[in-house]
């Protein structure tokens, strides 16, 4: 039997074990100098001048909306194609997600409709990069801006990727990665909030640590640690998983041009199939590819493509239907009342996905069998039609 090939895999070398070892080693396990070199890092790549690790993507949403001042009564714009953290942590501060269809092309929000949704009741723009694709981002910012209301950039899926030659998370008045995983680079759980401004950080940074406040410059942490300003969570990033992430950063353009030739493998060989749908990359785009995601053309349906992923993992190879809408999900339904057709290019495009392995280790021989098996996949289901 064929090994089985997973849907990701994260990139884990000795040097990475080095660093952990050493934050072990070192007695300081909780806020200590390997979150703040990581900090640094992280940062410096979104071309941002603070950054805050917390201990993941979904609460650096969330620590974001809250220092922004996003709560009840608020609407947030934003798209119903994404893993749904993205709206959760809309909802986790009292306010409700305006949903809008989405592009079929980029899979991000159609600007157009960005701009129709924005109402009197609108405090933010919360834009997702589906799959680390930064197209749209910068219009999303003009439209921000022509509004004076911010852009929160969800780019939990976008490390290293560039738009124009901006680095993804320098678009919005915050940034907002994730390190999961399957991402380009992981900390196990964690998460990061990038931003040029100082105060946001600063507030971010009391949030993350159950509201307490920053000590001032040359005072010590200790007089402040039994002090509260505003209600906080227990949202920090710890050492061991900073010095993880130190370690990955160190590698990422290592680790990013692997990724690019596991998607330029996929590209080459599935081009000729008719069947699919490919990803698109916008020419003035550099992407760090998260995923690498096909979908079945129109006319192909949900059942056809859930009984290719079954199929595939039958033979395995990893596979998943990337990403069920949001507002479909069941708790939406019921909270909000969504119904099917609401947003029907994103639920059209939501039921022919199928998210393929993809890791930066994954061999030429390893891609050429998840392309086979999946070519006849697409047969067997041609000659059931």
């Amino acid at each position: 039997m064929h090994e089985e090939i997973p849907l990701s895999r994260p990139d884990i070398t000795v040097h990475e074990e080095e660093y952990v070892l050493r934050a072990l080693r070192s007695g300081r396990l909780s806020q200590g100098p390997m979150v703040a070199e990581f900090e640094r890092l992280v940062a410096e790549r979104a071309g941002c001048s603070q950054g805050v690790a917390v201990n993941s993507g979904t609460d650096g949403l969330h620590l974001v909306l809250r220092a922004l001042g996003v709560g009840p009564g608020d609407e947030v714009v934003t798209t119903p194609f994404s893993f749904v953290a993205s709206s959760n942590a809309i909802l986790m501060v009292g306010a409700t997600p305006k949903f809008v269809d989405i592009c079929p092309t980029s899979l991000n929000m159609d600007p157009a409709k960005v701009e129709q949704a924005i109402g009197p009741r609108t405090k933010a723009i919360l834009a997702v990069e589906a799959f680390g694709n930064p197209t749209h981002m910068d219009t999303y910012a003009s439209i921000a801006a022509r509004h004076e209301i911010p852009l929160i950039e969800d780019c939990c899926e976008a490390l290293g990727t560039r738009h124009k030659g901006r680095p993804c998370g320098h678009f919005g008045r915050a940034g907002v990665f994730g390190f999961y995983p399957n991402k380009q680079i992981t900390t196990g759980e964690g998460g990061m909030i990038v931003t040029d401004d100082p105060r946001l950080a600063d507030t971010c940074r009391s949030l993350r640590n159950q509201g307490r406040p920053i000590p001032k410059s040359g005072a010590g942490a200790l007089g402040v640690w039994l002090q509260h300003e505003r209600l906080g969570y227990n949202a920090r990033l710890d050492e061991l998983s900073a010095a993880l992430g130190v370690a990955q950063m160190q590698r990422l353009d290592e680790l990013v041009a692997a990724r690019q030739r596991v998607a330029r493998t996929y590209l080459t060989h599935l081009l000729h199939r008719q069947e699919l749908v490919l990803p698109t990359v916008d020419s003035q785009s550099e992407v760090s590819w998260f995923v690498f995601v096909v979908r079945l053309t129109t006319g192909w349906g949900r059942d056809e493509r859930d009984r290719i992923i079954a199929s595939l993992r039958r033979h395995d190879v990893g596979a998943a239907d990337y990403f069920p809408c949001i507002h479909l999900q069941p708790f939406y339904r019921e909270m909000f009342g969504y119904r099917d057709g609401a947003f029907p290019i994103a639920e059209s495009v939501s039921q022919r996905t199928i998210a393929l392995p993809f890791f930066t280790r994954m061999s030429d021989r390893e891609i050429s069998f998840v392309v086979q098996t999946l070519e006849l996949m697409l047969e067997r289901e041609k000659l059931s039609r």
